[in-house]
């Protein structure tokens, strides 16, 4: 007897996040490394992603137990917010990257992570670039796997992990689902924010790891139901509110 579907979408995610635990570990050590270093240097993490890409940017922004200095680059025509099946084909305009980047006015010192399942469209892999030809690290967080099985969307030719100095790989598979149906042509069940919020965090984590080991107090944001919080977080805005998204 087949197992039920949500049984069968659970154990393929499990396969997909044990897949990560055992191939990535290495690369998120090294991308924890160079966000405690930008931390430590005083500068801002800048993440990115259109479209459902845009929830995992948002899922490290301004949340409890997630480090301050982290800039959610969003412009909500491409995020997937509102007017969904025109985001969809915006991201794929080229010439938004150097608008985004240079909309940013970001330091040198600055780092840069930016998601893109595929990775084939134009915002990513332009903005991917534009910090790349700026002297930032890039950091991609994507599917290698499809990327490399559909071609670039941009006059370039180029995807987004061809711009990256380090490439998360989120394990998922080509099409970004999992089950399959029987009597159904297409698959179900989704996988990349699951899997890339698994990396973003323990990323993250590893990296105020970092700082407390280099002997630096991590500006972490704590959770604002609790009392106090909000006034605990208030101090860490003041110092990087000109820095970070504040609308």
């Amino acid at each position: 007897m087949n197992q039920p579907g949500y049984l069968q979408y659970f154990g393929a995610v499990d396969k997909i996040l044990a897949e990560i635990k055992a191939t990535q570990g290495t690369r998120i050590e090294e991308a924890a490394q160079r966000i405690c270093d930008a931390v430590a240097a005083d500068n801002i993490v800048h993440i990115f992603g259109a479209g459902h890409s845009n929830l995992l940017a948002e899922e490290v922004f301004f949340r409890a137990g997630t480090l301050a200095p982290i800039n959610h680059v969003v412009d909500i025509s491409i995020a997937g917010n509102v007017a969904v099946t025109k985001s969809a084909f915006l991201e794929r305009l080229e010439g938004i990257g150097p608008v985004l980047y240079n909309h940013l006015r970001p330091r040198p010192g600055d780092l840069f992570i930016i998601i893109s399942n595929a990775g084939r469209n134009a915002a990513p892999v332009e903005l991917a670039s534009e910090a790349k030809k700026h002297g930032h690290f890039v950091i991609a967080l994507t599917s290698v796997i499809y990327s490399k099985s559909q071609p670039s969307r941009h006059s370039s030719g180029k995807l987004l992990l061809d711009h990256a100095d380090l490439v998360l790989d989120n394990c998922g598979r080509v099409g970004d689902v999992c089950v399959p149906i029987p009597g159904m042509t297409h698959e179900v069940g989704p996988t990349s924010t699951i899997a890339g919020a698994y990396i973003l965090h323990a990323m993250m984590t590893q990296a105020v790891f970092n700082l407390k080991e280099a002997g630096i107090d991590p500006p972490v944001f704590i959770s604002g139901n609790f009392d106090g919080g909000m006034e605990y977080n208030e101090r860490l805005l003041n110092k990087y509110w000109s820095r970070i998204r504040n609308w």
